[in-house]
């Protein structure tokens, strides 16, 4: 393992395992999904709405044209509660689909308004995916919810694997709107750790990444109510070195957790049943 990250291989390229696409399939995609859902959580054609945003950091000249889809009446943000999903490290949104469809119809059917992003770098975005772009990138669908008439208290952040470092930096400090309920699903705690978990060895992040995030960190600084799931069976993410660590590290108002006992990194939804979970974080939602 040592070998593998001091070769042509870094941590980078296990955090954006990022594939281009020429188009975007959504409820047609026929590739691999982690999951599969019934016709009971299709999403009319009329609340599916595929479009770029531009996006720029705050030491960027230029923007970057990076690929969005909100699922929802767009004419209702403005009242509507709407969830930010921040997908993982791996391919596109063709493949978090369902993911994005189980939030929308959390609690009933189109419940929620979803909003989605391809990072830059990733599916049909333009640019290469760093740091600073993810978080610009989130921000960027965060401006454009909020020129829509989204307010703060209708907002709510959902996290997954890598995603889980926008959604925690949104929360932890000002951008265009400050979320107020935060969902993580298997957060990793910092690059450091990953790299102790794959080499055994305490080596410094900077020799392997230049992925600075700790949302162990981070997550001192986040107050609003958080939801935090992770599998004990994960391989990838480990659930006592990453994912509880950050749970414990949250001091904000209230915090619950949920170990799943024999999911990996993606097959939660699949080991406790798509009604579990959908009953889990609509509660969470709801509190």
């Amino acid at each position: 393992m040592l070998l593998l990250f001091s070769g042509c291989l870094t941590l980078d390229d296990n955090l954006f395992n990022n594939k281009k696409i020429t188009e975007y399939r959504l409820k047609n995609y026929s590739g691999e999904v982690d999951f599969k859902l019934d016709a009971s959580f299709d999403i009319d054609d009329s609340f599916v709405h595929l479009f770029t945003l531009n996006s720029r950091g705050p030491n960027e000249n230029n923007s970057t044209s990076i690929y969005a889809v909100y699922i929802g009446d767009i004419s209702r943000i403005g009242v509507d509660t709407v969830i930010m999903y921040c997908h993982g490290n791996r391919d596109h949104m063709d493949f978090y689909w369902p993911r994005a469809q189980l939030l929308a119809n959390t609690g009933g059917k189109n419940r929620y308004g979803v909003m989605m992003i391809d990072y830059r770098g990733f599916g049909m975005s333009d640019g290469h995916p760093d740091e600073e772009g993810l978080f610009a990138d989130v921000d960027a669908a965060l401006n454009w919810l909020k020129s829509k008439g989204l307010q703060n208290e209708r907002l709510i952040i959902y996290g997954f694997s890598l995603g889980c470092a926008p959604a925690t930096k949104m929360c932890a400090h000002s951008y265009s709107l400050i979320p107020s309920k935060i969902l993580l699903e298997a957060p990793f705690a910092s690059p450091e750790v990953m790299i102790q978990d794959g080499t055994g060895l305490a080596l410094p992040g900077a020799f392997f990444t230049s992925f600075t995030l700790n949302n162990a960190e981070e997550i001192k600084s986040v107050n609003q109510p958080f939801f935090w799931i992770h599998g004990e069976a994960d391989d990838f993410l480990d659930v006592d070195t990453h994912g509880q660590v950050v749970y414990d590290h949250y001091i904000g108002l209230y915090k619950e957790a949920h170990r799943i006992p024999g999911a990996g990194h993606s097959t939660i939804q699949k080991t406790i049943g798509i009604q579990n979970y959908l009953n889990s974080v609509g509660d969470f939602i709801l509190k």
